[in-house]
């Protein structure tokens, strides 16, 4: 039994020498296995106030990117709710990426001000995932998204986890 997507060419038949045969690719039949990343947010801490009136309105994106050497792979940007008038807020928000493998995966954390005409980035930090060894034990992340010359750095609180 043959998948459609399994054959290249089904048959072809020569009138000549009265012969017919069957071509199709020799690829891999199994399913794409997909994994799953789960990422908690817990909370933002020290986070830089970014509004002249008021402050600022944090939210969280998640990108996920397989950097590759030649083409890179987008798998998705996720986004954390606005925390209104809070530079230390706290999420208990969970997001899940589905993905490939973690080989060469790099999340990116960017830690945004919610405004009327365009959001401000408050802070960013990228996490190589391949390099922290993830399984279902859930490993916790304090990233730095703000370095302050003077006073507390910014840090995000994330646990990170990866299933097969």
């Amino acid at each position: 039994i043959f998948r459609p997507f399994d054959l290249a060419l089904r048959s072809c038949f020569d009138q000549t020498n009265a012969s017919s045969f069957i071509i199709y690719s020799t690829a891999n039949n199994q399913e794409d296995k997909m994994g799953v990343l789960t990422i908690y947010l817990d909370k933002a801490t020290n986070l830089k106030n970014e509004d002249t009136m008021g402050t600022s309105d944090p939210y969280i994106k998640f990108s996920l990117e397989q950097d590759n050497m030649f083409k890179d792979k987008d798998y998705g940007d996720m986004k954390s709710s606005v925390k209104k008038n809070d530079l230390n807020p706290v999420y208990g928000e969970t997001f899940h990426f589905n993905i490939p493998s973690l080989n060469n995966m790099e999340l990116t954390v960017k830690v945004m001000d919610d405004d009327i005409v365009s959001d401000d980035k408050m802070g960013k930090s990228k996490i190589k995932l391949e390099k922290h060894g993830l399984n279902a034990t859930p490993k916790e992340f304090k990233e730095k998204v703000y370095n302050r010359v003077f006073g507390k750095d910014a840090y995000v609180h994330l646990t990170l986890k990866y299933e097969e």
